[in-house]
């Protein structure tokens, strides 16, 4: 037996040691089941309210939603000049609004005199918000209009900014306040933001996955060591893919599952896909055509019923 042919099989020796030893040692660690995340069914969750039915994180498009019979709303919040937490997606006013500018250089009573709908186009080209005042929403006003709905919130704001330093605690208050933690998830495409306000909610509240969490959940499913994975989160909302990789694998979803945490798409607006990715076993679609999503999951609702 040669040098080179020793040592590979040294190595190999070695590596199986190693997999036996941690799988020994580590057992995977399921997370505690969240309230909010218990339910029985697909659920659909209407992506900034629906933005290609309505003004996208306006009150028209959350009502618009309801009356469709969503399940909840997923929503990005960014914090204003003076402070306050409003419902809102991008860094500035310029792509939603008839302003200029971005959100942190705003007071809340600026930006409420803006047109949230202006430049909003509905599925045939239309924009029948132009020309009328819109406002723009704050999370207390979103909360306390939908008290029984299931609200998915994103921190947007740059963990780096001012903005994004205080809007960890800030939000973790109005929740406190206004007593909804078993009915809201937190969290950002920031980890490090996710870990800050847990540093206040103390697990109170049901965590979503951030870009690092989905990383290394993916790694430790792509390797020999996923009894070595243990989940900081409850609940993963990803894209199909992420670069070359595919996440929506009914292998993959089941790895988290087995964990004890859900799977939500986004953003998922033909039916084929949704169709699919219930198929593989996810557990939420995060969608800009909640009319088409409730309508595809009372279908598959009443066509279990008649095989079961």
């Amino acid at each position: 037996m040669g040098k080179k042919t020793k040592v590979a099989l040294a190595i190999a020796a070695a590596s199986a040691a190693a997999w036996a030893g941690s799988k020994a040692i580590s057992k995977p660690q399921k997370r505690q089941g969240k309230d909010i995340l218990q339910f029985e069914r697909p659920i659909v969750l209407a992506h900034r309210g629906g933005l290609q039915l309505a003004p996208e994180h306006t009150m028209i498009a959350f009502e618009k939603a309801h009356e469709l019979g969503v399940d909840g709303f997923e929503i990005d919040i960014r914090l204003t000049k003076d402070e306050e937490i409003i419902v809102f997606h991008d860094d500035t006013v310029n792509r939603t609004t008839n302003g200029f500018g971005y959100v942190k250089d705003f007071t809340l009573k600026e930006l409420k005199e803006l047109n949230a709908g202006f430049y909003f186009e509905d599925l045939e080209g239309n924009t029948p918000y132009k020309d009328e005042q819109i406002s723009i929403v704050t999370l207390r006003e979103l909360l306390v209009a939908f008290p029984d709905t299931y609200v998915n919130i994103d921190m947007k704001d740059d963990p780096d900014t001012y903005e994004g330093s205080l809007i960890p605690s800030k939000l973790w208050r109005l929740i406190e306040e206004l007593g909804v933690e078993d009915r809201v998830v937190v969290t950002s495409f920031y980890s490090e933001q996710i870990d800050r306000f847990n540093l206040y909610a103390q697990n109170h509240v049901a965590l979503g996955a951030g870009e690092n969490d989905v990383r290394k959940a993916f790694t430790a499913f792509s390797s020999q060591f996923r009894h070595l994975y243990h989940p900081k989160v409850d609940v993963f909302q990803i894209p199909t893919k992420s670069g070359v990789f595919s996440l929506d694998s009914s292998k993959f979803i089941a790895f988290l599952n087995n964990l004890n945490i859900p799977v939500h798409y986004w953003v998922i607006n033909d039916e084929e896909t949704m169709r699919r990715l219930i198929e593989n076993g996810a557990q939420g679609i995060i969608t800009d055509r909640p009319d088409l999503a409730v309508q595809l999951l009372k279908e598959l609702h009443e066509q279990n019923t008649i095989e079961e």
